[in-house]
């Protein structure tokens, strides 16, 4: 590391909020172990694509939000949306005129949805959808796409590495099946009774196989299973209608969140009325407890939506992400090239989606390496876990973060030549966020 950036505050506070709150995070992808070793900044605010921490750093950001801020940071009429509402109360003991109108805005922009109920996470959604699926069908098993992450609630966490607390049959209940690969869904349907097929339609470096998302529909219809798209992702970054528009297949139900409120907290389980209606009043089947949230009608985060639902009517935010994806991705892939590192360092994915891959001397992923990276360029005023854009992602932010990766790719290419990151890597190497144990160094009982 050559540049002359200190974290001496932000380290502090780290350790601080360690002390206060389990993870020292409210989200795992957020905590310090996914960043470098005392380089985990603690932020204050921020503007567009822009964030800065305690110590008077300023970076320009990607991931924007855990994917969850597509406009920018205090795009100012979403504020100003959420300012007058919130002027005149933010919860009531009665549903008020902004819920009709946000659900209408929903449902005229995902005309395969006949109901919609918000909510303030997306796991409250997902369970609440497999909750419904399993009390239309009469089944337990759900079957889940082998994709990264789907929800915070047992039927999911039991499948992973962090399972502890849970009850193992929870886990029994959930079987996989792998993306773009029919037969392994018709087996998980063939040999279980299963409720519901939870999936992304895409993800950033995922397309659909021709014909995949055609055949998941046809066998949850053969087999009596309710389809569920996770849109967590793809909802206002693939489209703002949802990845469902855009490859023309019409789930049962959909779960939604993120860049519905350009990070205010407003999520929304939406689907066909003969399954939505279940959780309602005028059901003659046995009611379900589907989601009731003293918080979910929030009149803030109901605002944000429609000025959200209004940016996106008005301007082009996807396609100003998406290019600013592409000449992110074209220039760092071209310094990769230069370098002759392409083989190691790449941003791959949907544009408006990046990600980026570190790979080691035996051209395998590795920590280290990614570490090194994370290191390299958080010195030079980025910072990023991805390179997911937004629109407000201008030229000047992409040519600052191309240059800051040149300059660490130079650091990274020393490294592969060494053979080890050794000498090059300050601190520990970053870890998965989902496991099982601590690493020892991170364990601090004083």
């Amino acid at each position: 590391m050559t540049v002359d950036r200190t974290f001496t505050r932000s380290t502090e506070m780290q350790s601080r909020l360690h002390q206060l709150i389990p993870g020292g995070a409210h989200t795992y992808a957020r905590g310090s172990d996914q960043y470098p070793e005392f380089m985990a900044p603690v932020l204050v605010g921020g503007s567009g694509a822009h964030v800065w921490d305690v110590d008077g750093n300023r970076f320009v950001e990607y991931g924007m939000g855990l994917r969850s801020v597509t406009l920018g940071h205090g795009y100012r009429p979403v504020v100003d949306a959420v300012a007058a509402a919130i002027a005149e109360g933010t919860n009531f003991s009665r549903p008020t005129a902004l819920e009709l109108a946000a659900a209408e805005d929903f449902l005229e922009l995902v005309p395969g949805a006949d109901m919609v109920k918000f909510a303030k996470n997306g796991s409250d959604t997902t369970t609440a959808a497999i909750r419904l699926a399993r009390a239309a069908t009469g089944r337990d098993v759900v079957a889940v796409c082998d994709q990264p992450f789907f929800s915070a609630d047992d039927w999911f966490i039991a499948t992973t590495p962090m399972h502890a607390g849970i009850p193992v049959e929870q886990s029994q209940r959930t079987v996989r099946f792998e993306y773009n690969n029919l037969e392994s869904l018709k087996q998980a349907l063939t040999g279980h009774s299963v409720a519901g097929v939870v999936l992304e339609a895409a993800t950033a470096t995922a397309e659909p196989a021709a014909g995949f998302l055609e055949g998941v529909r046809r066998l949850c219809d053969k087999h009596g299973a309710l389809l569920i798209f996770d849109e967590m992702i793809t909802g206002f970054r693939w489209s703002q209608r949802g990845a469902q528009s855009v490859y023309g297949v019409r789930p049962d139900l959909s779960c939604w969140g993120k860049a519905m409120g350009n990070g205010f907290p407003i999520a929304a389980l939406a689907g066909r009325r003969e399954y939505m209606e279940l959780g309602g009043l005028r059901t003659r089947e046995n009611r379900v407890f589907l989601l009731s949230t003293t918080h979910g009608p929030e009149t803030g985060a109901l605002a944000a939506f429609r000025a959200v639902v209004r940016a996106y009517a008005e301007e082009d935010p996807i396609g100003r992400m998406e290019k600013a994806g592409r000449a992110l991705a074209d220039g760092v892939n071209a310094v990769a090239e230069n370098l002759e590192l392409d083989r190691y360092v790449q941003a791959i994915g949907r544009p408006s989606c990046l990600l980026f891959v570190t790979r080691g001397p035996d051209l395998q992923r590795s920590q280290e390496f990614r570490t090194l990276f994370l290191q390299e360029i958080l010195s030079r005023g980025v910072l990023a876990q991805s390179f997911v854009t937004s629109a407000a992602h201008t030229e000047s932010d992409i040519d600052l973060t191309v240059d800051a990766v040149s300059a660490g790719l130079e650091v990274y290419s020393r490294a592969i030549e060494s053979g080890s990151t050794a000498g090059y890597l300050i601190g520990r190497p970053v870890a998965p966020a989902l496991r099982a144990r601590a690493a020892p160094r991170q364990i601090d009982c004083t």
